[in-house]
């Protein structure tokens, strides 16, 4: 068998890509663990004596080919079963690549078709020619996704290993990130219902799982066709000891004073660190535009400067209810002690309201046309010559 060579693509690692043309070459995941040049099959390319670059990453990948987490899906080269009894082959020839959604720091997200069932997935490519830090932080993502069963969490399908890198298969989200779909701004009403799921993910992950988030913002908040709104992207998220969090990871746009200029410090910082980005994100959805950089401050370094410094923004009190400009002004208090928590951001009038009027907001048709709208600026004008 012709051994695969390190570092290849998705598509040249098995995939049928969308067109029904396949790469020549062979060796992919169907016919066994992939085996890399310079190390025995199913074993990650380490050291002389051939041990694994990573010792944690074994508690996650099963080094034959598949990687396994109890009570969830297990997906390998070979299939993909689900503990509820429910079972179905998901293979490599029965995967059509449809479209690249997006490229991060470590991975590429493909859109993926799984023909036998129809289903939509989003395909996480991740190459493991990285130093330590980046993959704890994959270790990380994929902890969170495999423990998280939350309505307000991307689902997780399952991963498995092959070749250098991990692949794993998350809840295709239809309609994308939320800075997508704001626009000009989002209606109130809708802004609630956004804003209550998000905290009620926010919650799930501090309350079942002890986990911050630490980078929360709109790019971090999917939408489907549906109206569904839930959390994603992991990666930088960290388990709390004592409650608190002391690494310096995220956006720093949307990290919270303390973040910026103590986050080496004993005390550290707590999930109020989130509820300041929720507050940053909630105006940007509500305003069409990031508040520091609509107050003139375009450059990261001037933004640090004002959110450390600064007044805290605040959302127009002309365009929205004095209980939504009450409820981000609490996010946004500069004192992360006197900030509420999760369980206070659900007490609050405004979202008590928002959950009182959960069925009578029309998520799916906001979505719908928040898109449609999308598309529209975002398809290629037709030039001058082509309208004649």
């Amino acid at each position: 068998m012709r051994r695969n060579k390190p570092g290849l693509s998705l598509s040249q690692l098995g995939f049928e890509l969308d067109g029904g043309t396949r790469p020549a070459a062979s060796g992919s995941g169907t016919q066994g663990p992939a085996q890399r040049p310079g190390g025995p099959p199913g074993r990650l390319h380490g050291d002389a004596a051939g041990s694994p670059p990573f010792p944690a990453l074994s508690d996650y990948v099963d080094l034959t080919g598949s990687l396994s987490f109890e009570g969830k899906a297990v997906i390998s080269a070979n299939g993909v079963d689900f503990s509820n009894g429910k079972s179905y082959k998901i293979s490599m020839e029965q995967l059509k690549v449809m479209e690249v959604l997006g490229r991060g720091q470590y991975g590429v997200v493909h859109k993926v078709f799984h023909k036998p069932t129809h289903v939509m997935m989003a395909l996480k490519e991740i190459r493991l020619e990285l130093n330590k830090r980046a993959l704890q932080q994959i270790i990380m993502e994929l902890d969170v996704l495999h423990k998280a069963r939350s309505p307000y969490i991307v689902d997780f399908y399952g991963a498995f290993f092959i070749e250098s890198g991990v692949y794993y298969s998350m809840e295709y989200m239809d309609f994308g990130s939320l800075d997508r779909l704001y626009g000009t701004g989002i209606p109130e009403p809708v802004l609630g219902q956004i804003t209550l799921s998000v905290v009620r993910g926010l919650r799930f992950l501090k309350d079942e799982l002890n986990i911050i988030h630490r980078d929360v913002k709109p790019t971090n908040i999917l939408v489907n066709k549906k109206g569904d709104v839930k959390l994603c992207d992991f990666g930088v998220s960290g388990e709390l000891n004592q409650s608190l969090a002391k690494t310096h990871v995220g956006c720093q746009s949307y990290m919270a004073p303390e973040r910026i200029f103590s986050t080496s410090g004993p005390d550290g910082y707590t999930i109020q660190s989130d509820v300041w980005s929720l507050g940053l994100t909630i105006i940007e959805a509500a305003t069409g535009r990031f508040p520091y950089e609509a107050a003139g401050f375009t450059n990261v370094f001037d933004q640090i400067n004002a959110i450390v410094n600064g007044a805290s923004p605040s959302l127009p009190e002309d365009r929205h209810s004095s209980a939504a400009c009450d409820f981000i002004d609490k996010c946004l208090n500069k004192d992360p002690a006197r900030r509420p928590n999760y369980h206070d951001l659900l007490a609050h009038p405004w979202l008590v309201e928002a959950a009182a009027a959960a069925d009578t907001v029309d998520m799916e048709e906001w979505a719908v046309g928040a898109h449609a709208l999308f598309l529209e600026r975002t398809q290629p004008q037709p030039s001058p010559a082509s309208r004649q």
